[in-house]
């Protein structure tokens, strides 16, 4: 007879990674017996490391040895006919956020990792050795080894509201391995499971609401959060007395093994090949895992992810990532060069001069998020009122998803309003502008607003590029002025960079970054310089494009040359989605301020007029020029063409030489916060560490400053 899963791992010794607890912050696992509606006994575990809701459960060696010794004692009691089913539940809001990045880290060995692996499958291989169904509720958070505790179970609900369900391990440089990458695909097929495993993470690491979980058929039953608890126990009580009947409409048949799935794995490969390049490992080493779970047994595919969590987690990639995670949760949760928090305004009412998209895209993120009276206005009512619309069909939409209930989208509706009367701002404590991107205008436009709004008010510019503190110029307070600069989209990119001027006030300093908190987002302060960070670093990337275009070099040349940065979009794609006006605009700025540093050329506005510049496929990927583009670049190119490596080389210098001045010249406190505003605001992939591990590693750093950004240098990934 063929050994449980657990069984394999029995003789495993773990003591090597149980001495690594030092300092784990344990989730415990505690039991209480629930009397079903049917008398049937369900032993509920709970998951709780007793921290409230910023430190959710995480899953160390200590934790998982604890839950093992509750599943066995669990198993004797099913055996002895005292309980009829186990449940696993967490604490408020979070089942589990996955395994302790934190520990896996510092295994050290391969042979160290490969336990962590193992022990995570002899652990969860329990829960289907306990003689009695196991019923997962997954009342929150579940991520990695969260909802593989779920994938490992026989049965799973999920409640409505939960924040997010995901396998995010491919993001991180390794790959789902307690189970997820052979369970999930023979749960709900492989065309599902490739796009939870691997093009969500590539994806900025998306993460699935509960609904879409559902209807993949990663749970079998969704309930909405105010009774949850109690339907998913009558729920199970159901399956148990066979009054339920579960049907799992997505698991594979034979024929998707045979014919669906190889093809699904060829088109994956071919996806990743033309998107990110065959260097990361971790993506190709899940499309492998996926690619075999079509067959075997469930302990070969467990012994699979043994191997290849253990390759992963003592490679390269792995320890960029580590670098970028920490950046990620630490020091972005604790912003540099913020004052104390005391010292900001109350925003009891924000406003927002423009109604235009930009504008609109304030509006609902400021009352969605501080749910606070929000006052759009423009120059016309025409103007307002399709400001308003839009607000009104998000809300409408957000509605109909089920993101909001009816007296929520009511009463954000009820918060916003719009006019042409400024005097309307009076009673404002925020107020951001978001018009045209021209000093002149934006002075103007606060010299009104600051005799409207009380002394103590802040105001706010979103300018990309533009000196914030000549925006301020003319006012009567500039202290009050703050740079506060979104990223497109607002609801979904994360960060905010915030700038301080010489004469910015400590108090609107704090302001600024206590709201930035408020809406979600994570803040980085940089001092008043042009571009900032990110578009000044992405103004030298599309700099480099534009010139070796316009010395010759065939447009695909250059896309494909900067494939290594490994960066989500190449220039011209990022071009076209920012807009070729903008684009423009932000190279002249950059090169009117560093002239020999930065490249901008005429036909970038001549070509910024067209209605269509570049073709692009399905996938968004660039072809070609547009005709009237051909037009326009004929007689203005050179015939001195640039190859791949030379282009890829000037980037790279270009690069390591505008950080190494930006932090000579404190644009930002230290090195990390350069990697941190990339890695949010321009997607910078975690498998590089960020901008300056990968200049060092590229040998870069050394050929521009004769040292490097780090020492030593960080571990990763180069091409």
């Amino acid at each position: 007879m063929a050994k449980t899963v657990s069984e394999q791992y029995a003789d495993v010794d773990f003591s090597p990674i149980q001495a690594l607890t030092d300092g784990e912050v344990i989730t415990n696992s505690t039991v209480r017996d629930i009397r079903l509606g049917s008398g049937k006994v369900l032993a509920l575990i709970t998951l709780d490391n007793g921290r409230d809701h910023n430190r959710p459960n995480t899953l160390g060696p200590a934790t998982m040895t604890q839950l093992g010794e509750t599943l066995d004692a669990l198993k004797a009691r099913a055996a002895a006919g005292g309980i009829q089913a186990v449940g696993i539940t967490g604490k408020q809001y979070i089942l589990a956020a996955g395994a302790d990045l934190s520990d896996i880290s510092r295994v050290g060995s391969k042979e160290n990792a490969k336990l962590v692996a193992q022990l995570g499958h002899k652990v969860f291989g329990e829960l289907e050795d306990l003689g009695v169904p196991v019923f997962a509720f997954v009342n929150g958070l579940a991520l990695g080894g969260g909802l593989e505790i779920a994938l490992n179970s026989t049965y799973r609900t999920v409640d409505a509201s939960a924040a997010a369900i995901a396998l995010p391990e491919v993001f991180l440089g390794i790959i789902p391995g307690w189970g997820g990458a052979y369970l999930l695909p023979n749960l709900i097929g492989i065309e599902n499971a490739l796009e939870v495993v691997i093009s969500n993470p590539l994806k900025q690491n998306r993460m699935l609401k509960p609904q879409q979980a559902f209807d993949y058929g990663i749970f079998d039953a969704i309930f909405p959060a105010a009774n949850y608890l109690e339907d998913s126990l009558k729920w199970a009580d159901g399956v148990l007395s066979g009054s339920v009947k579960v049907v799992r409409k997505n698991e594979p048949g034979k024929i998707e093994r045979l014919t669906k799935w190889p093809i699904a794995i060829k088109m994956a490969r071919g996806m990743l090949e033309s998107r990110i390049g065959t260097v990361p490992k971790s993506p190709y080493a899940a499309l492998e895992l996926l690619d075999k779970a079509k067959s075997g047994t469930k302990a070969e595919g467990f012994a699979r992810e043994d191997d290849a969590l253990a390759d992963l987690v003592t490679g390269d990639q792995f320890a960029a990532s580590m670098y970028a995670f920490d950046l990620v949760q630490k020091r972005a949760k604790r912003p540099v060069g913020a004052p104390d928090k005391a010292l900001a305004r109350t925003v009891t009412k924000v406003g927002i001069v423009g109604a235009g998209l930009m504008a609109s895209q304030f509006a609902l993120l400021f009352v969605r998020k501080l749910q606070v009276p929000v006052l759009i206005t423009d120059l016309d009512q025409s103007r307002v009122d399709k400001g308003l619309a839009y607000i009104n069909d998000e809300i409408g939409t957000l509605e109909a998803k089920g993101r909001l209930d009816g007296d929520t989208a009511n009463r954000l509706r009820a918060l916003v309003r719009g006019t042409t009367d400024k005097s309307e701002y009076a009673d404002c404590d925020f107020v951001i502008e978001a018009v045209f991107e021209e000093v002149g205008v934006k002075q103007q436009v606060f010299g009104e607003i600051e005799q409207i709004i009380a002394e103590d008010a802040i105001l706010a510019t979103n300018t990309s590029s533009l000196s914030v503190e000549e925006i301020g110029a003319k006012l009567a307070n500039p202290e009050r002025l703050v740079g506060f600069h979104f990223f497109n989209p607002v609801a979904v990119m994360p960060l905010i960079e915030i700038v301080k001027t010489a004469d910015t006030s400590d108090a609107a300093l704090s302001t600024a970054f206590v709201v930035a908190r408020a809406l979600g987002k994570n803040a980085v302060l940089t001092a008043d310089a042009p571009g900032f960070v990110v578009n000044r670093l992405l103004a030298k990337v599309m700099g480099e494009a534009a010139r070796a275009i316009y010395e010759g070099t065939p447009l695909l040349t250059v896309e494909k040359a900067f494939q290594p940065l490994g960066l989500p979009m190449t220039p011209f794609q990022l071009i076209d989605l920012v807009g070729w006006k903008v684009a423009a605009h932000v190279q002249d700025t950059m090169a009117t301020a560093f002239p020999a540093r930065f490249y901008a050329s005429e036909n970038f506005h001549r070509l910024a007029e067209l209605t269509e510049v570049v073709e692009k496929d399905r996938a968004g990927r660039v072809t070609g020029w547009s005709k009237g583009a051909e037009k326009v670049l004929k007689g203005a190119v050179g015939s001195s063409p640039a190859s791949e490596a030379e282009i890829l080389a000037r980037v790279q210098d270009g690069l390591a030489q505008e950080l190494k001045i930006m932090l000579d010249e404190g644009v930002v406190p230290e090195v990390e916060d350069i990697d941190l505003c990339l890695i949010l605001g321009a997607g910078w992939p975690f498998i590089d560490g960020g901008a300056s591990p990968y200049l060092d590693r590229e040998g870069a750093s050394q050929r521009v400053f004769h040292d490097t950004f780090h020492h030593p240098v960080i571990k990763g990934i180069a091409s």
